[in-house]
């Protein structure tokens, strides 16, 4: 085997043109390769960041029942196992308990149908920046106040002012109503126009005791150290939560998913085109040079020396070609997404203001995860060997006579 595999490199550089110009075409490929796939996963990663940092988080723990039937009868009461494995958990930065409640809000003759959210503001700082968006005003602090914040278009659908009072009035665990008297100290402008439309952010404290609720919560959002340990966390959490289910940000936002996986097809599709190209390059390449050494062959297989071996030198020579193309394209992309970390591709102007307006950062990154140079490098090694597939197979039928009197 390594009196081949010198062969085979002495036998690369013998057209050291060719032999270069599709080594920088391999090189070319996994660059491009490398770099659009990272440029798309930390993209990825950014959005998904954003947005379940906006509110959902990326994971919830909820009644088995709530995700298909929103009610505060599917609530639960989070017990200490739960609680201490979540704080335990080093993948888990924080959690907070939260409450969601449909109810009305009402303001002298204007009343508007409502999404109640009970918070921790102590806790939710940490998981989400629900309160970070706050658009005018400023946020509540306590649990048990009666300051709300609410949607900056549910502030100007109510035509009240920061400041003012509104009353809100919703139906409690045990089937009776519930209202109380608030004041409004401040807006939030999520981008999502839902939440802006209808959203009201009050002390969890005050609405479970509104909503006759004790320390039942309709969810726990947790927050984690990165999106890539999200299966591995979901997955240990699942026996400490028992019966309750864990919903991933997937779960959760089904439309940021399915988008996602779109444009990750479009993504490998240009990559499969690409790689297509380069395919049939080093189709040419190792066809070319099997070809003009037809005489060469023809002389060795006259002298004894057994198919099988030729066609290891020539796949040998392949498998060189590739990975040293490899070696240089991943070193470029390489060099290419960590710049890109460092310096991530800022948005401006009216294309920056279209972003913030649908809750996206204005930006594109780029990833260096190990996992995507190591999925660009095996199929482009598997590709080439492939690739070389046709030229040994007319190697492997050429006859010693017919190769010697080849011209």
């Amino acid at each position: 085997m390594n009196l081949i595999m010198k062969l085979a490199w002495r036998n690369i550089w013998r057209n050291k043109r060719r032999s270069a110009l599709t080594m920088a075409a391999i090189s070319f490929a996994v660059m491009a390769a490398v770099s659009m796939r990272g440029l798309q996963i930390g993209t990825y990663e950014l959005n998904i960041d954003n947005s379940v940092s906006i509110y959902s988080g990326y994971i919830q723990i909820q009644h088995p029942d709530y995700y298909a039937s929103p009610s505060l009868s599917h609530s639960f009461n989070p017990d200490k196992k739960l609680i201490s494995y979540i704080n335990t958990n080093p993948h888990i930065i924080a959690f907070s308990r939260r409450i969601n409640a449909d109810g009305l809000i009402s303001s002298g003759e204007n009343t508007f149908g409502a999404m109640l959210t009970g918070i921790q503001p102590d806790a939710e700082l940490k998981v989400t920046t629900m309160l970070d968006k706050v658009n005018d005003g400023e946020i509540f602090i306590r649990p048990d106040t009666y300051d709300i914040l609410v949607g900056y278009k549910l502030l100007q659908n109510l035509k009240v002012r920061i400041g003012d009072e509104i009353i809100i009035l919703a139906q409690g665990l045990d089937g009776s109503m519930g209202n109380d008297r608030f004041r409004i100290t401040g807006t939030i402008k999520t981008g999502a126009e839902e939440f802006d439309a209808y959203g009201v952010l009050v002390g969890i404290e005050t609405l479970q005791e509104m909503l006759y609720m004790h320390n039942r919560v309709t969810a726990l959002t947790i927050r984690l150290d990165d999106v890539n340990n999200l299966n591995i966390v979901s997955d240990e959490l699942k026996p400490a939560a028992g019966l309750n289910s864990v919903l991933t940000w997937g779960n959760l936002m089904p439309e940021l998913r399915d988008a996602i996986a779109l444009d990750n097809i479009s993504g490998i599709l240009f990559l499969l085109i690409l790689f297509l190209i380069v395919a049939f390059g080093i189709i040419n390449t190792i066809l070319m040079s099997v070809i003009e050494r037809f005489n060469e062959f023809g002389v060795n297989l006259a002298i004894g020396m057994p198919h099988y071996k030729l066609v290891l030198v020539v796949f040998a020579e392949t498998v060189l070609i590739t990975i040293t193309a490899l070696a240089f394209g991943n070193i470029l992309g390489f060099a290419i997404n960590y710049y890109i970390v460092l310096n991530p591709i800022q948005f401006s102007g009216d294309i920056a203001n279209l972003y913030l307006e649908y809750g996206f950062l204005p930006e594109m990154r780029s990833s260096l995860q190990i996992s995507m140079f190591i999925q660009t490098s095996v199929i482009t090694l598997i590709i080439s060997l492939l690739s070389a597939i046709y030229p040994c197979v007319k190697l492997y039928k050429l006859e010693p006579l017919k190769g010697i009197r080849y011209t």
